[in-house]
């Protein structure tokens, strides 16, 4: 589907978004379109803006311009600590899972903001490697078992729109292959999900669309069924 079409059913619509770090310019007219159902990647080089872009959904950027609305309503000067309670969940590429806190006591941190989030019976059955974990101290866990964690606690919430930020940073590909399996489960559940990755082969199994960043602009936006014959260019964009 072309970028731009079925605009009205956006959940998520980025127009002309500029952000800024101090007096670092990062983000320079970034335009997504992001569907409900959709499973959406942002692709490209560190630095091209890619993490910078789901801060900004956040709210947790120094200054951000132009328009992010989300199910129709305006992020852009919204509080920060009102934009999760919409339905966006937010797993950072650091994964934030507290060392004092056990597996439980971690799922259970965030508050529900809607109803509709997964039970913790759904989410472990979802994540089987995290059965029978709960009273481990979450730091205890491997760093695939705390992505998952980090993941799980967010669909508790009752999020629609779920934000992954490179969550097969540094995993073992059996772990990745797990991971991609949850995510196509979630989908099938009905949630939205944009995930920044630089891993464009794991990305092709659960994408519908990858939108390529560079140096902050989107240059590039590939459905995933015409990835193979554009898979010249994304090596170029990559540099891979």
């Amino acid at each position: 589907m072309p970028d731009g079409a079925n605009v009205k059913t956006a959940m998520l619509e980025i127009r002309d978004l500029q952000a800024f770090y101090g007096e670092s310019h990062v983000l320079h007219g970034v335009n997504i379109d992001v569907r409900q159902g959709e499973v959406v990647t942002l692709l490209g080089r560190n630095g091209a803006g890619k993490t910078t872009t789901m801060r900004s959904i956040m709210g947790i950027v120094g200054k951000r311009n132009g328009s992010i609305r989300f199910q129709g309503k305006e992020l852009i000067g919204m509080a920060q600590h009102k934009i999760p309670r919409l339905g966006i969940g937010y797993v950072p590429e650091e994964r934030g899972i507290f060392a004092s806190l056990s597996v439980d006591e971690n799922l259970m941190l965030p508050p529900v903001v809607k109803s509709g989030g997964m039970t913790v019976p759904q989410i472990y059955e979802l994540f089987p490697n995290l059965q029978g974990r709960g009273s481990t101290q979450g730091t205890r866990l491997s760093g695939g078992e705390q992505q998952m964690l980090a993941i799980g606690r967010i669909l508790r919430t009752g999020a629609d729109l779920i934000l992954l930020d490179e969550p097969t940073e540094g995993l073992a590909p059996v772990i990745i292959e797990q991971i991609g399996v949850a995510v196509r489960k979630l989908k099938q559940r009905g949630f939205t999900i944009v995930l920044v990755e630089q891993n464009f082969r794991f990305a092709a199994t659960i994408a519908d669309r990858h939108y390529v960043m560079e140096e902050g602009h989107v240059v590039d936006m590939i459905p995933n069924d015409q990835l193979a014959q554009n898979m010249d260019k994304l090596h170029t964009y990559l540099g891979v």
